[in-house]
């Protein structure tokens, strides 16, 4: 059985899917996405990814083809239509099809396009075992807290640390660490989880915003503040945060034990924090 799409209000089989070569986040990079996990066949902070695509939407001063109830709707819909239990659901808008130029194009209709992905969330190895990060330079444009699909270079920065036999990348820019290639970076360093501060070097994460919400009420100690590489070598542990690892442990950084090279116990509290509660608010 292939999955039920959705494209621009029709629910498809995924063959039968078509999208114009003329659509701008085919020929620009023109578009944003989101992707919201699913926990027990419901949806995880759906609210915070509705609120951040209006945002990056505005950003690049695109329309909002659908309410939040619409995009709500169409959520549950597919992951309903395709039994997903445990997965996550991909949310792409661009800005739609016009003849090519790169002045943006005047009426366009804007592309919507979602589908489901089955994936275990909660059982994952890299939880239990943590992960090996490598470091790259930062080489991204200068507006990272837009969440558009122009991933080529997180795509490269995935390869740079498989072939090195690693599992991701923690992006450097002037010597700070700035995010990962998919996902928000921590260290925790005695008794403070340190996480860099919003601005437009990084993505604003929607799980990464849970778990400082989380930490603080678990009357942890929490900087929001740049870190150096070598700050996050010396650090006690280390995690990333993103909408589909939720909290993962990271336990070395360019071939480096970060503490003891194994998932330390904040990060694995948080993670456990973090689970419990989201799937008691998912929708």
């Amino acid at each position: 059985m292939s999955r039920i799409v959705y494209v621009n209000g029709e629910y498809l089989p995924e063959e039968e899917a078509l999208v114009s070569i003329f659509d701008r986040g085919f020929l620009f990079a023109d578009g944003v996405y989101e992707v919201t996990s699913v926990l027990d066949g419901k949806l995880v902070d759906f609210d915070g990814h509705a609120k951040r695509l209006e945002r990056s939407l505005g950003e690049l001063e695109m329309d909002q083809p659908l309410t939040r109830d619409d995009l709500l709707e169409i959520h549950r819909e597919l992951v309903k239509r395709n039994n997903v239990v445990e997965g996550m659901v991909y949310l792409q808008i661009t800005r739609g099809a016009a003849d090519r130029d790169f002045a943006f194009p005047e009426g366009a209709t804007p592309t919507v396009v979602l589908f489901t992905q089955e994936a275990p969330l909660i059982e994952k190895p890299a939880a239990k075992t943590g992960l090996k990060v490598v470091s790259i330079p930062d080489l991204r444009w200068g507006r990272r807290d837009i969440k558009t699909v122009q991933l080529l270079y997180p795509s490269m920065g995935k390869m740079a640390a498989k072939k090195a036999g690693a599992d991701d990348a923690w992006m450097v820019q002037d010597e700070f660490v700035t995010e990962g290639t998919s996902n928000n970076a921590w260290i925790v360093v005695g008794n403070a989880i340190v996480t860099r501060h919003l601005g437009t070097e990084i993505l604003h994460g929607i799980t990464r915003a849970a778990v400082l919400r989380m930490a603080r009420e678990a009357q942890m100690t929490v900087e929001e503040r740049p870190f150096s590489l070598a700050e996050a070598k010396a650090a006690d542990e280390a995690f990333i945060t993103s909408a589909s690892a939720f909290v993962t442990p990271v336990v070395e950084i360019d071939g480096q034990p970060v503490g003891r090279g194994v998932p330390g116990p904040v990060a694995q509290r948080l993670r456990e924090i973090y689970i419990d509660e989201m799937r008691a608010a998912a929708v």
